[in-house]
């Protein structure tokens, strides 16, 4: 999640786009997500943590560590495709995250609108963005240039990179209860139809796969209302790195820890 205080987003515009324009074309390098590859996770999510302390560390500005926290977004981007991630999840700012003072909420309003149009570059790679959050408060530009980016990658299919922006894992939910209560008082559901199939389509981009693999950098120990219900049977990675230090091959060695992993779902192991 950025952390934004008052600080120059157009900067941080133009260094995010001229990093994403000199990245290597990987898509024709990458394996894919339909290419055998055992212990891969299907959806990884990360929770983007540790801006503010990464520059309090350094006697640097707040707005350093913002910006360094913004260049860390494609060598991860990067490192997604060419390990053939099919869906990759960022979460930027929550439905909580309101309560910040009003003008760091306002500058990350107008930086996220900024991502979003940067990261339409990405679209020329084969990466289909999305958007999973709530409209509410949500200023017009930006929520504009959410849908754009949306609108004009919607037919790509080499990743799938969602923005959670405004998001929060218990609205989440709340929407899709609201959804099935709606469609129940109509008469077109009957409430003993409803299941964990049922309530999955009713959730936002209902096609989005249960997360298997959840990262959250600088140390912190929770998943801060993230997308609750695909998060289920998660398996964590709590790494002390702090975001703007996080890289792609850190990334690959968790990516390594996660193959190693035995997910049994609720499974026994070995003779009752």
């Amino acid at each position: 999640m950025f952390e934004v205080g008052a600080w120059r987003v157009p900067s941080v515009k133009r260094l995010l786009r001229a990093s994403v324009a000199g990245a290597p074309a990987v898509v024709r390098q990458c394996r894919g997500p339909r290419d055998e590859a055992p212990g891969r996770p299907r959806h990884l999510a990360i929770i983007m943590d540790g801006n503010g302390r990464w520059a309090a560390l350094r006697g640097l500005s707040r707005t350093r560590g913002h910006q360094a926290g913004v260049l860390a977004l494609p060598r991860v981007v990067d490192t997604a495709l060419e390990e053939g991630i099919e869906h990759l999840s960022l979460f930027f700012f929550s439905t909580e995250n309101w309560n910040r003072p009003r003008g760091e909420v306002a500058a990350l309003m107008r930086l996220t609108a900024q991502l979003a149009d940067v990261f339409r570059g990405y679209g020329e790679r084969g990466v289909r963005l999305r958007w999973l959050g709530s409209e509410a408060r949500l200023p017009r530009a930006t929520l504009a240039a959410l849908r754009r980016a949306e609108d004009d990658t919607r037919d790509n299919h080499a990743m799938t990179l969602a923005f959670c922006f405004n998001h929060g894992g218990r609205e989440e939910i709340a929407r899709a209860a609201t959804s099935l209560a709606r469609a129940s008082a109509d008469g077109a559901l009957d409430p003993g139809a409803i299941d964990e199939a049922l309530f999955t389509r009713h959730l936002p981009h209902a096609d989005l796969p249960d997360i298997d693999m959840l990262v959250r950098t600088s140390g912190e120990q929770r998943i801060s209302n993230f997308m609750l219900w695909r998060a289920a049977y998660a398996e964590l990675f709590f790494v002390d790195t702090l975001w703007p230090d996080f890289t792609g091959e850190e990334l690959r060695a968790l990516l390594a820890a996660f193959a190693s992993r035995k997910r049994r779902f609720g499974a026994g192991v070995g003779p009752v």
